[in-house]
């Protein structure tokens, strides 16, 4: 999503990102989840070390990781992209995420074209969470002459790889969620992407500007009765909100049928969903939605009986 006040949010990130050092350690260990400046939060938990590795928006030339092994206090930042000279991108570095698949962790993250000041979903992969991550897709796999972003991954039950991700209202007017599959290495885009939806078509969801409906942030997750739901963010009554859609068939091309209230409706979002080592799924997200106050926070989810998605802990106010 464009951000509100733009010029005013990239200067706090990059006066945010000033205070790291280029081998990303100058913050001490044992930063409290409250200290933490981050946004669109992703947490990876990789059980093979038994760590929580957070990624997400912290500054304007790269991407960083945060870990921890409580979900309390967290080590970094760890720069793991640093931008070069010659390197594509210039500003923007949104959104990053980070999935296992086949063995090695690739980050998808929003990066702005400095030929054409386009937003776009690149991919970028490592041996390890903690990266150095390097460019795997060779520029961005949404379409050229789009502004989009955060693309996240998505493989179907084929084993077949997707790539959801946002048009923005900024060339629309009504934001959109599209898919787009992804070639089995994940290095381009197969075909066009499908809409599967528009952000007007929840319920929920309040024109951002007269006339301008935001999309922004979409996660997959299937629930325990086998049903796909898509957690994604816009705004609704009371400012930055998230939602849920249930597919109909089952699968990325839906249709998709909107909740008709937010899982998360007061001033936080860009929310995912992970489970902790010891069973409980969590939502993350950020917090408020201001610069420079954005923090993560995890609130407690249940499914209910029938498949839908409620917090546990009654949302601050």
């Amino acid at each position: 999503m464009k951000k509100p006040g733009f010029p005013v949010w990239l200067f706090a990130l990059l006066s945010f990102g000033s205070l790291y050092a280029q081998d990303g350690n100058v913050l001490p260990a044992g930063i409290p989840t409250d200290g933490v400046h981050i946004r669109d939060p992703f947490v990876l938990a990789d059980s093979s070390d038994g760590t929580y590795y957070m990624y997400g928006t912290t500054r304007g030339d790269g991407f960083d990781v945060f870990s921890s092994r409580d979900l309390e206090t967290w080590q970094g930042p760890r720069a793991i992209f640093q931008r070069t000279p010659d390197f594509w991108g210039d500003q923007c570095f949104w959104a990053a995420e980070c999935h296992a698949y086949k063995g090695k962790y690739y980050l998808f993250a929003t990066v702005r074209g400095a030929a054409d000041s386009l937003l776009g979903t690149a991919v970028f992969v490592a041996d390890s969470p903690k990266g150095p991550f390097r460019e795997h897709s060779k520029g961005r796999l949404t379409p050229r002459t789009w502004q989009a972003l955060d693309g996240t991954l998505y493989v179907d039950g084929k084993g077949n790889p997707w790539m959801v991700f946002c048009h923005e209202w900024t060339q629309l007017g009504d934001g959109t969620v599209e898919a787009v599959r992804l070639s089995r290495n994940l290095k381009k885009a197969v075909g066009k992407p499908a809409t599967l939806f528009r952000a007007s078509s929840a319920p929920w969801v309040r024109p951002h500007t007269p006339g301008n409906y935001v999309t922004d942030g979409p996660f997959l997750y299937r629930n325990r009765k086998g049903e796909l739901l898509m957690l994604w963010s816009s705004f609704g009554d009371r400012g930055y909100a998230i939602g849920v859609a249930r597919s109909q068939s089952g699968e990325v091309a839906g249709p998709w049928l909107q909740m008709p209230e937010a899982l998360f409706a007061r001033d936080g979002g860009h929310g995912m969903l992970f489970r902790t080592f010891d069973g409980e799924l969590l939502l993350s997200i950020h917090r408020p939605n201001v610069p420079p106050d954005e923090r993560p926070r995890f609130f407690r989810v249940e499914e209910k009986a029938d498949g839908s998605l409620c917090l546990v802990e009654k949302q601050a106010e």
